[in-house]
């Protein structure tokens, strides 16, 4: 009759005769090489280099005025009479206003058209469409200045100078979002868009339930782009509109600072609350800007 041991090793798996009750586990590799401290030491500097402003713009907010040049970054005597500075003697909040719904109506009304766009030259068959993509491809070689003086003067025409319209509508097209959209467009499978059709859906039916749907992270990370750059436009704001009233946050900042010249404090205090709104959307958004980047195949 076998003894337990015997009965063991019968049962026990290939190759694992003689071993030990506990499974050896494969010694581990060398976390710190010299690559990894390298790669550590750049990645290190780098962000700090990247924080280093931000860190000197929030305590240098706080900094009286004789003390906002002063080589340290920690202020000596901590006050807020900057930021009451600020939204008192400045219509700061009405630039906060403005720059918030010029994004906020850009932001939607590109994503809207945007994704249409997009939807239509990647799953719809129509004559010329390589042609037209290969257009709206291409204007994303061509810069804000060199088109600058002809979408003025189209504006001008329109009579939306000096308007709300005139902020948004010429913002509104961005090569760069139709471009994106497509490309994701192009990895949905088509059995999806297949499935719905011959249920009986039409395209703006297989649009609307489920395209937009598996959009959410990329419509996500594109919502951060879009705002973000409308909420830091300068030139085009600057050029179009002549009215307090109209001002946008970054223009705001820049008559600030030529009204109060050397006055730094003010400046940062009023480009401190403005990096707020950015750094709370971009904290909201974060986990689906990095689910795009991985659906969309980045490389």
């Amino acid at each position: 009759m076998p003894t337990t041991d015997q009965l063991l090793e019968a049962t026990a798996p290939a190759g694992s005769v003689g071993a030990s009750p506990e499974r050896r586990r494969p010694a581990p590799r060398a976390r710190w090489t010299r690559r990894n401290i390298g790669l550590l030491t750049l990645g290190l500097v780098l962000g700090v280099l990247t924080v280093l402003p931000l860190v000197i713009m929030v305590f240098g907010s706080f900094k009286p005025e004789a003390e906002v040049t002063a080589p340290t970054i920690l202020p000596q005597e901590p006050t807020f009479e900057n930021y009451v500075y600020v939204f008192t003697e400045v219509p700061f909040l009405r630039y906060l206003l403005n720059s918030a719904f010029i994004s906020a109506v850009i932001t939607v009304l590109a994503l809207w058209f945007h994704s249409m766009a997009a939807y239509a030259l990647a799953r719809l068959r129509f004559p010329g469409r390589e042609a037209i993509f290969l257009v709206i491809f291409s204007t994303l070689l061509v810069s804000l200045p060199v088109i600058m003086v002809p979408t003025f003067a189209v504006v001008r025409t329109l009579g939306m100078v000096d308007s709300y319209a005139g902020l948004i509508v010429p913002a509104i097209f961005n090569a760069f979002g139709i471009f994106l959209l497509r490309q994701f467009y192009l990895s949905i499978p088509a059995e999806l868009e297949e499935a719905a059709l011959l249920d009986g859906a039409g395209y703006w039916r297989v649009y609307w339930s489920v395209i937009l749907p598996l959009s959410r992270p990329i419509l996500s990370a594109l919502t951060v782009f879009f705002f973000l750059a409308n909420w830091n436009s300068f030139v085009w704001p600057l050029t179009i509109t002549s009215d307090p009233n109209l001002r946008t946050v970054q223009v705001g900042i820049a008559s600030f600072q030529l009204q109060y010249t050397g006055n730094w404090n003010y400046t940062l205090a009023a480009a401190t609350v403005a990096a707020v709104p950015m750094l709370a959307l971009f904290f909201f958004f974060q986990r689906h800007i990095v689910e795009s980047i991985k659906s969309a195949g980045f490389k």
